[in-house]
């Protein structure tokens, strides 16, 4: 039982609502803040705890939140029917928040795996790759044939983590020369050429509009002993197409199993930052808990990207505070504007997130969402920003820009470079990406309890314990550590991975 002490979070001095711990009911004192609550308040979500008049500002985390579309009184559940999206001014302040970091020591290490040309994996799979989605089946196909089970032939090679088919629907039907095709190919691109991939087959049907030959040439890439591709229509059809992989993989495997694991530097870690299911306490739990390991993660050289634009939308400028020179907070805003024109474009608007979830769980504009899910970022330079699934060259803190939605957004970062996926949820998530594996972090602890199986790391013990935010992401790093070595994670255990490729479609349908 809480003590009436207890029953709320307050996060800043200056805030005008404090966050419920439990189910409050009406009449009951918040003593710490002199107010009594009026009506029915469920845990996560925001109590008022003074008169708001209508119109003005409503602060969270010291930071605007949305404006009270009527007048709130003091104890009053605050939420979509009295407080509503606005525009301010934001301050972006290039920089002026960038601090060096102190380079850990000794430096962490894991046991990875070398690649010849110095890259680090953390998985060791064979990918089949589809041009179009008229050779999705092919490559399915292929790799139902390698699927772990009793009499699988991967049992031979108990140094490769499986072979996965990564298939889309499109690749036809679209603009050759139009942005969609130039992001499919290099989101397949970036796949092919992901560390955690020993080797690649780029299969296509023939015709379409995502030729192979074009493809590579687009994407500077050639076959030799680590990519394969051919076309169902050139080798005979579906059968011959699904044999000729079989046979390709069968010899791929052969060197593929050579691997071993050894001792490495975390700075070859490169984590995509994702939330999913974000509710009240996401701000409050695991997304700081998760920045609290970024930072810990970038001291010992590692790299963290943050993406999501339409989930950072009203926050940026406390990232831009942060870039390391006005170049780089530019090209975030940059971003910012081009989803505002992109939305309006197609009749939409930057609110119309968070989801009906996300506002079950407490959260009530996309301008509260975003503050919480900036915090998943840390405290460490903002050393650059990257377009969807560009090559991640930089190490650091970095920014690439993608949907919210969380597999077209996970899909870019792990064709960027991201080698690990980590996952705060609020309202519960069964997430996978191969080939990347992927943690997932409870915001609180009754999801924990529901979804136990699916959740990697519980975070509602800082709302529920007081464990500190600082210990929390230590134990998080600790478990990124054990992972990118080869500890599964609950998805990887659940086979979760394959069927969430979504590489992010821009553009007509032709």
């Amino acid at each position: 039982m809480l003590s009436a002490a207890q029953l709320t979070i307050r996060l800043h001095p200056n805030d005008d609502v404090v966050i419920a711990r439990v189910q409050l009911i009406s009449g009951t004192e918040l003593r710490s803040e002199g107010v009594t609550v009026r009506g029915m308040v469920p845990p996560g979500h925001k109590v008022a705890t003074k008169a708001i008049a209508q119109g003005a500002p409503v602060r969270r985390y010291n930071q605007i939140i949305g404006f009270a579309s009527k007048p709130i009184a003091a104890g009053e559940h605050v939420h979509v029917n009295n407080l509503a999206m606005g525009d301010f001014e934001r301050d972006y302040a290039f920089g002026v928040d960038v601090r060096p970091v102190a380079a850990a020591s000794p430096q962490a290490t894991f046991m990875g795996i070398k690649r010849a040309d110095g890259r680090v994996a953390t998985r060791n799979y064979i990918g089949l790759l589809s041009t179009v989605n008229c050779s999705a089946t092919v490559c399915k196909l292929i790799a139902d044939h390698f699927r772990p089970g009793p009499n699988s032939p991967l049992n031979a090679f108990p140094n490769v983590d499986g072979v996965v088919a990564i298939t889309h629907s499109v690749g036809c039907g679209m603009d050759v020369h139009g942005e969609g095709m130039t992001l499919l190919r290099r989101t397949l691109a970036g796949y092919a050429r992901h560390a955690n991939f020993h080797s690649a087959l780029v299969i296509g049907l023939g015709c379409e509009a995502n030729q192979i030959s074009s493809f590579k040439a687009a994407e500077g890439l050639d076959d030799g002993p680590k990519l394969h591709s051919y076309n169902l229509q050139d080798v005979g059809g579906t059968g011959k197409a699904v044999a000729k992989g079989i046979e390709l993989v069968n010899e791929l495997l052969i060197d593929a199993n050579k691997v071993q694991r050894e001792p490495v530097p975390a700075s070859h870690i490169t984590i995509g930052l994702q939330c999913g299911g974000s509710d009240g306490y996401s701000g409050i739990s695991a997304n700081p808990a998760l920045g609290a390991a970024v930072d810990l993660l970038v001291a010992h050289g590692g790299t963290a990207i943050l993406s999501e634009t339409p989930e950072i939308y009203g926050a940026e400028h406390l990232l831009t505070r942060r870039a390391v020179s006005r170049e780089v907070g530019e090209k975030l805003v940059a971003r910012i504007k081009w989803w505002e024109e992109y939305t309006a474009r197609l009749k939409g608007e930057m609110n119309n997130n968070p989801s009906p979830g996300n506002k079950a769980g407490g959260l009530t504009t996309i301008l509260e969402k975003s503050l919480g899910a900036v915090a998943k970022g840390g405290t460490t330079p903002l050393v650059d920003v990257y377009e969807y699934a560009q090559a991640v060259d930089k190490h650091g803190f970095v920014y690439m820009d993608t949907p919210g939605y969380d597999p077209v957004s996970a899909t870019g970062q792990v064709a960027g470079g991201a080698n690990l996926i980590c996952f705060t949820t609020g309202r519960g998530s069964a997430y996978g990406c191969k080939p990347s594996p992927s943690l997932k972090l409870a915001t609180n602890n009754a999801l924990w309890t529901r979804q136990e199986e699916d959740i990697d790391i519980n975070c509602g013990d800082i709302v529920d314990s007081g464990v500190a935010i600082t210990d929390k992401g230590r134990e998080i790093f600790e478990m990124i550590l054990a992972t990118a070595s080869g500890q599964a994670s609950r998805s990887e255990r659940w086979g979760y991975g394959a069927d969430e490729f979504v590489p992010w479609y821009i553009g007509a349908v032709m």
